[in-house]
């Protein structure tokens, strides 16, 4: 098999590790600085200068010959460009100053007003920033480098674990280096290499943890071992000892979310950069202002003391580099000089954003020459990383952790990065929803109970009623998602699972955890009380109802409220339809098999014991979210009252066809039409009693397609649909029957030729400021003003029906003028495409609702030649997702039609093609 792109070569000096050609990639000075011309002279008049010498990740001394005035630039340049190193914003050099402090070298200062011994320092190239996701990573020499960064703090004691992850970092190290386990080699390897402090107590688990990885490849075992230095509380953390006010010794630390504070070495809070207003340092005090909401205006500024005013200014700079890196979409400006003089410090980061980086190093076409480890032993089979556009394998949390390759490009012995077995992804299925779920509990749990605790908004028996039931839950779900998280990682090749089998299988915890829920189901058949009577206090506490509404304009709270509390039930139901789907897969006699069968029975006894209690809660739930949309009609959620469908249709007038949103109930009928005000209501019309109605066909009456009469006590009501209906219906007799109900308006609904009002587009979704960003009131996103915008019906068996279907993973999604796909987690929920940058974000950056939209698979003049691909549009606006593989595509599209044939449909599928 001859060698694949991106395979390894033999290097021939440790400073020429790439052998590639040289690209310095994109400087990292600030807009408008240049350096010393005399550097294009590099090697040529360096003779007289300084000789600096400097450290590689792999341990590697070089030296470098600078000119006495050259820029801390200079040097990182040519590090970077005698190394071929493309994604160089990541790291940086670092040394220590006169007070044994380890300080990074700053680019547009001379390197002599930096290190007061530039001959006599070391320098060492370091990672600078860390980030949460080695997905975000796409060079695979670069994930090399930060795995030899692992490697040092680890042995340096800065990456703290316990003894048995130590090991397992440490067994993918070794993997990484010599290869598969060979007992005398490891031996061997383990005694001249020093990986952990305590690495003889530890041996014997790391060579029991190696003989785990056979096939493995080295950029795969940089995966993992970048996948489980991420999960852990240390990882990229930099200590700066300090004191609170009551002078209490702590140790600050800078990272990608924003500021950590630690007492020893456990965490003890977080400052998220959203909720950081300014910081600054005074002599030894350094200073966070936080934004008002978050502590109150009297308490909105912490203090900490530093051992010196020069520790302070280091870990601002700090500070500054992080937010400007992970925050920022474009490199900051340069400051401007003051003319006579200024106050205080003028530093700036100068190099590029991750997001910059990111899209430079996609959208530049730039590949890496292969190569090699020096002390590996590469077998001839290998594969590696293509770099046009990989297959990232990905854990069960949705982050990258392999390298995932087509079956028909590899044969031999090496199996593929993802398990082939259909059971795998409806075990990630199950996790990746979970961690969903869990990020909706926690709009109740944390978001929701900090914002009625601060106003002091809810009744005390009221919070006890509602937290008391779901906190438990939420407690339990955790534990669960842990659970399910570390049986993924093995089932993905953390494992000899691929030789034994020991890990790919899901039933045994879905068992465990389905019994345990039992417990639980006395508090979920309470959430028929917290429901009914959380609304009854929002209506009679003013303060609680201020709240109220005000929290769901909150982006965190991306649903109507209430939708949340239905979320734990509506998690058995998907239980069970998973459960059902695997129990199918597997044959009788699979060992996995009896363990599924067994947690479905439990699942559905709890199901069926809640059904008849979830279908009186979707429904209340969407009776009080009416009674809020809508103005002109009162106790909406009276007794036995049931929601049966919403639309559009239009109604004739004395001006003509006239648009109206109608909402067809148990007992009537209501018409509305859209208010210009800034809440986004809807006026009511007209209520119509369904009690002696009748619905008769009169297009010949009126001489309008598709038009409907439709008779009642009170008035006459003439209405028409602008396409012709799906199917035909005969006239509705007086005495509605209960299934005539549920089809009369989904008769006369179809979609206008109208243009319509789009809630996003294509370019809001790929800025940073999502479509929710821009609107004055996300509720938009409803399938009630989505239903007025498109003119399409929604019934509430297809929201029952839809809850049930949800998704949560990533998808790619191409760029509108270029080749360039963009990572996202995507949810899919109530009709419509959340989207987040990781499964971590609290809120969507933007949203998608798919009512109206036709699905298919590119066509030929779509220039696309990706696998996995779907197509969705609504009129002009096209949107192109990739999936992540095969079975995740299916799962969205089920038997696609002709281009362009295909309807949205919010059935039980959820991209299910007509």
């Amino acid at each position: 098999m001859g060698e694949l792109e991106g395979s390894y070569r033999v290097i021939q000096t440790p400073g020429t590790r790439l052998g590639a050609p040289f690209n310095a990639g994109i400087s990292t000075l600030e807009a408008g600085q240049a350096l010393s011309a005399n550097m294009s002279a590099a090697g040529k008049n360096y003779g007289r200068g300084l000789q600096m010498r400097v450290v590689g990740l792999d341990e590697s001394q070089e030296f470098y010959d600078m000119e006495t005035k050259s820029l801390g630039q200079t040097l990182l340049s040519e590090v970077f460009q005698r190394g071929n190193l493309i994604e160089n914003d990541y790291f940086g050099l670092e040394f220590q100053n006169t007070q044994m402090n380890w300080v990074w070298l700053e680019p547009i200062k001379p390197i002599v007003r930096q290190v007061r011994r530039p001959a006599n320092t070391l320098f060492r190239l370091s990672v600078k920033f860390f980030p949460p996701d080695p997905g975000q990573i796409q060079e695979e020499y670069t994930r090399y480098l930060f795995s030899l960064q692992m490697k040092r703090d680890l042995m340096e004691a800065r990456l703290l674990c316990t003894e048995n992850t130590g090991a397992l970092l440490a067994s993918h190290l070794v993997q990484s280096e010599i290869g598969d386990y060979d007992e005398l080699g490891d031996r061997d390897y383990l005694r001249l290499n020093t990986l952990l402090p305590y690495q003889d107590k530890v041996q014997d688990r790391i060579m029991d943890f190696h003989r785990r990885h056979l096939g493995q490849t080295p950029a795969e075992s940089d995966f993992q071992v970048l996948e489980i230095a991420r999960k852990l509380e240390m990882y990229g953390v930099r200590f700066h000892p300090a004191s609170d006010r009551e002078g209490t010794k702590i140790n600050l630390s800078v990272a990608h979310m924003g500021l950590q504070v630690f007492q020893g070495n456990t965490r003890i809070n977080t400052f998220n950069w959203s909720k950081i207003r300014k910081l600054s340092f005074k002599r030894k005090r350094f200073l966070i202002k936080l934004h008002p909401e978050v502590h109150g205006p009297h308490q909105d500024t912490l203090e900490f003391l530093m051992g010196s005013r020069d520790q302070c200014k280091i870990f601002w700079k700090n500070c500054v580099e992080h937010h400007s890196f992970f925050r920022l979409l474009d490199q900051p400006l340069p400051p401007t000089k003051a003319i006579l003089f200024s106050r205080g410090s003028s530093f700036r980061y100068s190099g590029r954003t991750q997001k910059q980086l990111v899209d430079y190093v996609r959208d530049s076409g730039t590949k890496r020459t292969p190569y090699q480890r020096r002390n590996s032993k590469i077998r001839s089979s290998a594969r590696s990383l293509a770099y046009d556009m990989p297959k990232l394998v990905r854990n069960g949390t949705g982050n990258t952790v392999g390298i995932g390759i087509s079956n028909h490009i590899l044969s031999g012995p090496l199996t593929p990065r993802y398990p082939a077995d259909k059971a795998y992804f409806i075990a990630k299925e199950i996790l990746t929803t979970e961690r969903t779920y869990l990020k909706d509990l926690e709009v109740i749990t944390v978001w929701f109970r900090s914002a009625v605790i601060k106003e002091n908004a809810m009744p005390e028996g009221l919070m006890t009623l509602l937290f008391s039931n779901i906190d438990p839950i939420y407690e339990f779900h955790r534990g669960f998602l842990k659970e399910l998280d570390q049986r993924l990682a093995l089932w993905e090749g953390r494992s000899n699972a691929h030789v034994k089998g020991d890990y790919q299988r899901i039933g045994d915890v879905m068992l465990k955890n389905m019994t345990a829920l039992k417990e639980f189901t006395g508090y979920l058949q309470k959430h028929d009380e917290v429901l009914t009577e959380l609304e009854k206090a929002s209506k009679r506490v003013k303060k609680l109802e201020t709240v109220y509404k005000e929290f769901e304009l909150q982006k965190v709270c991306y649903l109507p409220l209430n939708t949340f509390l239905l979320k734990p039930i509506q998690r058995l139901m998907h239980f069970k339809l998973i459960l059902e789907r695997l129990s199918k897969h597997y044959p009788q006699d699979h060992p996995d098999h009896h363990d599924c069968s067994e947690a479905l029975k439990e699942v559905a006894q709890i199901a069926a014991q809640l059904q008849s209690s979830l279908i009186r809660l979707e429904n209340f739930q969407k009776l009080t979210e009416l009674q809020r949309d809508l103005v002109g009609v009162e106790n909406l959620t009276s007794p036995g009252r049931e929601f049966i469908r919403e639309g559009c249709l239009y109604k004739l007038t004395k001006k003509g066809l006239q648009q109206r949103m109608f909402f067809l109930f148990s007992d009537m009928l209501l018409y509305s039409s859209k208010g210009v005000t800034a809440t986004n209501q809807f006026k009511v019309h007209g209520q119509l009693p369904l009690h002696g109605m009748i619905v008769d066909e009169s297009e010949s009456e009126w001489s309008v397609p598709h038009c409907f009469t439709i008779y009642s006590a009170q008035r006459t009501v003439v209405v028409a649909a602008r396409s012709e209906p799906d199917r035909l219906t005969t006239q509705i007799t007086k005495s509605l029957q209960r299934k005539t109900e549920e089809h009369l308006l989904n008769v006369v609904l179809g979609s206008s030729d109208e243009v319509s009002v789009e809630q996003e587009s294509e370019d809001e979704m790929s800025s940073s400021h999502g479509s929710l960003d821009k609107q004055a009131h996300h509720r938009a996103n409803t399938t009630l003003h989505v239903c007025w915008h498109r003119n399409t019906s929604v019934s509430m068996s297809d929201h029952s029906l839809a809850v049930e279907n949800q998704l949560s993973g990533y998808l790619l999604r191409k760029f509108k003028n270029s080749n360039g796909w963009q990572k996202l987690w995507v949810v899919f929920t109530n009709f419509c495409l959340f989207f987040y940058k990781t499964h971590q974000d609290d809120f969507p950056l933007a949203s998608l609702p798919l009512l109206g939209y036709t699905v298919s698979t590119p066509e030929e003049v779509d220039g696309i030649h990706k696998e996995y691909v779907f197509k969705l549009q609504f009129k002009s606006h096209v949107y192109f997702f990739r999936a992540e593989s095969e079975y995740t595509f299916e799962s969205l599209l089920r038997d696609p039609p002709p281009p362009g044939t295909g309807v949205w449909s919010p059935t039980c599928k959820p991209l299910y093609m007509y």
